[in-house]
């Protein structure tokens, strides 16, 4: 049997996330990193979207069956196997927190990072305030990160692997000024992740896939 096949970029954070999500599951995989500039045709026929991530999870139906998210990629990877228990199995509620969190994350800090990122980038008069709307939730998680080791619990969590590639972006942006930040607890959350032995795993570099057929 053929395994899943994921399309993937290496620097994306969406991308990223799903490889943490698949690599926590111990699952196996037919990674194929992928140039967004010359998308290959096997990758389009399986989700006209054309961004990564995008997972096949099996190509014996036609059309294959997808999914093309990556959230659900990380659900789909840590349901078949969760041996970390990043789904808080042992508390009904909180998966639904953490959906909420991701959601907030995916849905108005990405916003507020993006426009932070190009005030920079282009050396724009808005920069600080740019980088300050984005504050609001970086200081939401150094709270949270004052009550426990991880954002949900004394625990690891998906919120956590969920959130680390977009919080690692923002830390990216004005380095010197992140480095002196209040934000410690964030500084040391994150860092747990850069220097660990999963993120090089899950950070390996591949050649562009430029193969034909799914």
């Amino acid at each position: 049997m053929s395994l899943p096949i994921l399309y993937s970029l290496r620097n994306c954070p969406y991308a990223m996330r799903a490889r943490i999500g698949i690599h926590k599951a111990q699952l196996q995989i037919d990674l194929r990193e992928v140039n967004l500039k010359q998308k290959p045709a096997a990758m389009l026929a399986a989700s006209a979207k054309g961004t990564v991530p995008i997972l096949v999870k099996d190509n014996a139906p036609n059309p294959p069956t997808v999914i093309d998210e990556s959230l659900d990629v990380m659900l789909w990877a840590l349901t078949k196997n969760d041996p970390d228990d990043l789904l808080h199995g042992f508390d009904q509620n909180a998966l639904p927190k953490m959906l909420d969190l991701i959601r907030l994350f995916d849905d108005e800090f990405k916003t507020c990072l993006n426009a932070y990122k190009a005030a920079s980038r282009y050396r724009e008069d808005n920069v600080t305030e740019c980088r300050q709307a984005s504050e609001v939730f970086i200081q939401g998680l150094e709270n949270r990160l004052n009550d426990s080791a991880f954002l949900m619990s004394a625990q690891e969590s998906l919120a956590d692997i969920a959130l680390m590639p977009f919080i690692r972006q923002f830390a990216k942006v004005e380095r010197q000024w992140y480095l002196q930040a209040p934000y410690p607890r964030v500084r040391e959350w994150l860092n747990f992740y850069l220097q660990s032995g999963m993120f090089t795993r899950v950070m390996a570099k591949f050649d562009f896939w430029v193969g034909d057929g799914v």
